[in-house]
């Protein structure tokens, strides 16, 4: 199971609390030193079933300072993908990805129902 996340988001630490919690093995990887690569991160939006947007870390700074929610609704799905592979910090988290299964932004109940 790879674990993406930012050590020193507070939601990436709950989930991260729940996975030590549940026994979970895992592979830890830092979205902001190692962000995925364009092909991952079309591979795990085909996977997931989750519009494109939901990728997008909405909250954060990096996503505000560009102006992204004016931006995005006129951006292609090639420019967007291409957008969240420059920075880590642009890409939702935590994401939690196995057998191809993958799991955006934390929601214990929904990773519940993964971990059985």
């Amino acid at each position: 199971m790879l674990f993406l996340c930012y050590p020193k988001c507070s939601t990436c630490k709950k989930a991260q609390a729940f996975l030590d919690g549940q026994n979970a093995a895992y592979t830890l990887r830092d979205i902001k030193t190692d962000r995925p690569t364009e092909q991952e991160l079309r591979r795990w939006h085909a996977q997931s079933g989750l519009p494109l947007k939901r990728f997008f870390n909405t909250s954060g700074l990096q996503y505000k300072a560009l102006e992204l929610s004016k931006k995005l609704p006129s951006m292609t799905e090639d420019e967007q993908f291409a957008l969240l592979a420059t920075d880590g910090m642009l890409v939702k988290r935590p994401i939690l990805v196995e057998n191809g299964t993958v799991l955006v932004g934390f929601r214990q109940a929904e990773w519940e129902e993964k971990l059985k």
